[in-house]
């Protein structure tokens, strides 16, 4: 199937006919454009240059029956602009339901990728497979659906959309190439051997009878790594020897049962050890008066790890979107066993072995929270604070410290570039990848190890990048982290990112080190590449984008305290938003206790109608950011803001997307409470937003919500 290019721009179809779907997805997939004038205003008042904004991605069409979603689909393929993705409803009165809008889409266009939205559980997977078959193109998606969820999909289902068609012209195109070499050999000896030995295919004439090779070509011997007497001297090798086994087993039934082969499946012997991945297609040729088979042979080994790459980094999504629902709902947990631990750990009078079970408790709180700090790291969904910075620098500083975790026995060659171009990064998050690293590499050698760290400058091609789904041309600096220790074979190098996995003994490691380190990496827009051999050693490195913005200088502390006095008697009020029963119920009582008056709110509306029938000015607004009822934390505090530009702002929260988003505006302890917390830093926090003791960094969170 052929499309134009030009007009292929990941298409979406809504089919639905509840118009506000509709309008809920384009607000997702499609956001509103800031105005100009507006960004060139802002840019003049705050001296900085004007924040340019991505244009949308996709082009979004809508539907509001089945039928009318496929006369759009036809319309579309008869353009030669088709829809990459469908979000179709189950239930659409009073024409054709959702299932069978799908069927008979399918039956005129089965590439399309569609996802089923619905709020019913009416309709079961099995019934669901039973009218439309096993497909890989299909995908549900519950009711009331998630933001991030829902935008995932879009781009990780239109990118596969591409991707099979991208595949489908390759396999194409091949095919139309094999054929037309064939006519082209066929029409003349002298053309034939010319076209022959130029063609970039590897090609062979088999004898049809004892298929023993009579002449290959240039790119055949580059194939095999065989030099030409090997192939057709005085010995000429026999097709048995080139395949493995079992693919020549194979193939010799397809030889026997008569006619070509195209495109068949097969390994392709390289040399004693290697072998390629390769598609063999086959046709008997009269050469004289001599019955031989025309061999060529496409090497798909590259293509075949990238398809492996892709299924990978599908699979580590997957398990990031579990991971982080994991951590944000166990962090809501910790707190309130934190919070009520410090609690009682406050009283006076408690027993010794009380406040040491109480202690222990916290202690395995704090564990615990450490867990799903790796979590959210993996999953890119932790809050950091990044500004520009050199590698170089943090090499040179944390050196010492690498020393002393090897030990002796292993050597050390740290090599960096002095002045190395700057990166957009979260310090603390790089020397997490750096230790990390330096860990893995410590325990896979052994006495007399070498370890060596370098940073330096590369510029990665479009070929290059072509060659990994996650890279992207352009200049970089990379991070080398090299051991000669034990090394990972296949099996082990496919898993090493994922979470809890570990060859190491058993309570000797978390599995979580490659794998936040594969987050970090992945939240500061790089990537990882991993070389390892068993018993020769592993390479890491690890790729991070220069940074367009100029040096800036550390935020300093605040200095003032944000202790409260011990004359000082709260009177302020705070609106307290909280969508978790216990969390919210700890959070009041330890505020009210400590001399607020506290309203409390389960939800962003709730807050809204509190704030209205409020009898006294509310001072500060402490709001979780991911609520239920379609109204977010900073969507609140952007609503409330409208109506009291002086109201102080305060977010907690697990994770949260928005404000992982605008990381730079936060200021964890001012205007950010990260959760897990316990009642101390709930309250320093609190006097320290109230009081304003880093105003200006106040500021930009309100503008980030």
């Amino acid at each position: 199937m052929n499309f134009n290019r030009a007009n292929i721009m990941n298409k979406i179809l809504i089919i639905d006919d509840n118009p506000t779907i509709h309008q809920d997805i384009r607000k997702i997939l499609c956001p509103p454009e800031s105005d100009p004038q507006f960004s060139e205003l802002e840019a003049e008042l705050f001296d900085a240059p004007p924040e340019t904004k991505t244009k949308a991605e996709f082009q979004v069409d809508s539907a509001f029956q089945g039928q009318e979603g496929f006369a759009k689909v036809r319309q579309a393929l008869a353009e030669g602009a088709p829809y990459a993705l469908a979000f179709v409803d189950v239930r659409m009165p009073p024409g054709w339901d959702g299932i069978e809008t799908i069927r008979h889409i399918w039956d005129q266009y089965p590439e399309l990728q569609v996802v089923i939205c619905t709020a019913y559980s009416d309709r079961s997977w099995t019934d669901i497979t039973r009218v439309l078959g096993c497909s890989d193109n299909l995908a549900i998606l519950k009711k009331p659906f998630d933001n991030i969820e829902l935008l995932q999909l879009a781009h990780a289902l239109t990118r596969k959309w591409e991707l099979n068609r991208q595949v489908q012209e390759r396999l194409a195109g091949l095919d139309e190439m094999v054929r037309a070499r064939t006519a082209e050999l066929r029409a003349s000896e002298e053309r034939f051997q010319k076209a022959f030995q130029a063609a970039s295919v590897p090609m062979a004439i088999l004898q049809s009878r004892t298929q023993t090779c009579v002449e290959v070509n240039d790119s055949f011997l580059a194939l095999t790594a065989r030099q030409r007497h090997e192939i057709v001297g005085p010995a000429p090798a026999r097709l048995e020897q080139l395949i493995p086994p079992g693919d020549y087993e194979r193939l010799h039934e397809r030889l026997r049962s008569g006619g070509p082969i195209r495109d068949y499946s097969c390994q392709v012997r390289r040399n004693c050890k290697e072998v390629r991945d390769t598609l063999i297609s086959m046709e008997s040729v009269t050469m004289g008066t001599e019955e031989c088979l025309l061999l060529a042979v496409h090497d798909v080994t590259e293509q075949h790890q990238i398809e492996f790459q892709f299924r990978q980094a599908q699979k580590m999504e997957a398990v990031g979107q579990l991971a982080a629902g994991v951590a944000h709902d166990f962090n809501n947990l910790l707190t309130v066993i934190q919070g009520h631990a410090s609690m009682q750990l406050s009283r006076h009078g408690l027993e010794p072995q009380t406040v040491k079970a109480f202690q222990q408790v916290q202690l395995a709180a704090e564990r615990a929270a450490a867990l799903t700090r790796h979590l959210l790291a993996f999953s890119r969904k932790q809050v950091m604070q990044r500004r520009p910075l050199r590698l170089n620098e943090i090499l040179t500083r944390i050196q010492p410290m690498f020393v002393r975790m090897l030990g002796e026995t292993i050597s050390l060659d740290c090599q960096c570039l002095e002045n190395l171009p700057q990166v957009l990064a979260d310090e603390n998050s790089i020397e997490q990848v750096l230790m990390n690293l330096v860990v893995n590499a410590r325990d896979a050698m052994g006495d007399d190890g070498k370890l060596r760290i370098a940073a330096e400058t590369v510029k990665v091609s479009a070929a290059a990048a072509r060659k990994n789904p996650e890279a992207r041309p352009g200049e970089f600096v990379r991070l080398i982290v090299a051991d000669n220790g034990s090394g990972m074979d296949a099996a082990t190098l496919a898993r090493i990112f994922e979470p809890f996995f570990t060859t190491k003994p058993k309570n000797k490691g978390t599995g979580l080190g490659l794998s936040t380190v594969y987050g970090i990496v992945k939240q500061h827009e790089g990537w990882v590449e991993v070389d390892s051999t068993p018993r020769v050693g592993t390479v890491f490195r690890v790729f991070l984008p220069l940074s367009a913005r100029p040096a800036e200088a550390a935020a300093e502390e605040p200095k003032a305290s944000v202790e409260m006095a011990a004359a000082e008697t709260p009177r302020e009020t705070i609106l307290l938003v909280e969508d978790e029963a216990p969390v919210r119920e700890l959070m009041a009582t330890t505020l009210t206790r400590h001399g607020y008056q506290v309203i409390q709110a389960e939800n962003g509306p709730a807050a809204l109608n509190l704030w209205q029938q409020a009898t006294r000015p509310i001072d500060l607004l402490l709001t979780d950011m991911v609520m239920p009822n379609g109204l977010s934390g900073a969507a609140l505090a952007r609503r409330l803001l409208e109506k009291c530009a002086t109201l102080r702002v305060l977010y907690t929260s697990g994770y949260s997307p928005e404000l992982i988003e605008n990381p730079d505006q936060l200021l964890e302890g001012v205007n950010f409470l990260p959760k897990p917390f316990d009642i101390s830093k709930l309250i320093r926090t609190v006097r320290c937003c109230l009081t304003g003791t880093a105003e200006a960094s106040l500021k930009p969170a309100r503008a980030a919500a």
